[in-house]
């Protein structure tokens, strides 16, 4: 599968991110005792300028790069490099990706993409232990796989999930993984934001509430955790947004509460079926909401109903009248949706996240729809989510 050259793939990987504190020189000193560093000078290179940290400053750094120490050796040990090989002499070829033990009984999770395609899977441990693993579960839309190798349990070191619904922009994010091939590497940033809605390649079927990071993600890190500063999962790191395929400062994560919900069925079934309603929207703001003169400035606008899906066979309606809007055509005439079981809905985003995160296949829901003007309760029983 090719995906275009401004998203690829984690595929698998972190580059090394130094974390500095350096001081603004003033006039006038600081009061209290100040840190001095200085590096000695290289012949034919200007000396470096002294790093002046103010008082307390030098004491929070050493314990930051504390906190560091000790979440990279509680974590590093969870975390494998993932190899898949296929074909055979001139004619093999390799991809490489990261994994993290996610309990005793041997499973590993990992990205779908990294053993898409299938081949042989070899999973090495931190410890330099190298085993085959066989693949017992993958769900594509997720992106999320599930594999399982022949361990003794007392040398599985399961790693600790956190709370993607508590993580926030600003807060530490860690990661772990094989950037390049090269093992163990540890990255630092932070999260930049949280709950976005990402459509990866050529899939069908966007992954709600990602968690993007500044954190370096780089080929081979896929399928590793990022972390808080407890060294507890708060994601699974996926993909980057470059214009060269390396890291650019933008990097999204599939948030632990989504691995939480869905590897249990991976390793219980093999498979995760997803919630299908059956309709492709657009995300209403003010400004559209003006030019299509619509009765509510946010909300989920039908553009298309599938007829093969549950929202056609509950009557909504797609739009039907191309209009230009802000440089681009809208069909308009399509149902608004406003509220999902009485709970507000404002864009197509929310509407993806809402049934992700809350409904199963078979559920009977009730949506709040603006129709000519009019509100309309419709109920609508989901399906199984069609295979993309």
């Amino acid at each position: 599968m090719r995906f275009p050259k401004w998203l690829r793939w984690a595929g698998m990987g972190f580059l090394s991110l130094l974390v500095a504190c350096q001081g603004m020189r003033s006039a006038a000193p600081a009061p209290g005792p100040a840190l001095s560093t200085s590096i000695p000078p290289t012949p034919g290179i200007a000396a470096p300028v002294p790093v002046a940290l103010a008082a307390g400053a030098g004491e929070a750094v050493a314990a930051l790069e504390q906190q560091l120490k000790a979440i990279y050796q509680q974590v590093n040990p969870s975390v494998v490099h993932i190899r898949v090989r296929s074909g055979q002499g001139a004619l093999r070829e390799e991809s490489t990706g990261s994994g993290f033990v996610y309990d005793r009984d041997g499973h590993i999770v990992t990205n779908h993409h990294v053993v898409e395609g299938g081949g042989t899977v070899i999973v090495t441990f931190a410890d330099g232990t190298e085993v085959l693993a066989r693949v017992i579960g993958t769900d594509p839309d997720s992106d999320l796989a599930v594999l399982q190798v022949e361990v003794p349990s007392e040398r599985l070191h399961p790693v600790a999930l956190g709370d993607s619904g508590a993580v926030h922009p600003g807060q530490l994010a860690i990661a772990i993984g094989n950037p390049f091939g090269l093992e163990g590497t540890m990255t630092v940033g932070i999260v930049s934001a949280v709950g976005r809605v990402i459509r990866p390649g050529s899939r069908v079927f966007s992954i709600p509430n990602m968690i993007q990071t500044d954190a370096p993600i780089n080929p081979g890190n896929s399928g590793g955790p990022l972390l808080d500063s407890q060294g507890r999962v708060i994601g699974v790191n996926t993909m980057i947004f470059s214009q060269t395929g390396v890291s650019s400062g933008v990097g999204f994560a599939i948030p632990v509460n989504t691995v939480r919900r869905i590897v249990p069925e991976l390793i219980a079934r093999g498979r995760y079926e997803h919630p299908w309603l059956g309709i492709s929207g657009y995300s209403v703001t003010p400004l559209v909401a003006k030019e299509l003169g619509l009765p509510a400035e946010r909300g989920a606008l039908i553009l298309e109903v599938d007829p093969r899906g549950p929202a056609a066979r509950a009557g909504l309606r797609g739009g039907s009248r191309p209009i230009p809007v802000l440089g681009e055509s809208i069909p308009a005439g399509g149902d608004l949706i406003v509220a999902i079981d009485g709970r507000p809905i404002s864009s197509m985003e929310d509407l993806i996240a809402e049934l992700e995160e809350h409904y199963r296949p078979g559920d009977e829901i009730t949506l709040s729809i603006l129709r000519d003007g009019q509100t309309r309760e419709v109920r609508v029983r989901l399906a199984p989510r069609p295979s993309s």
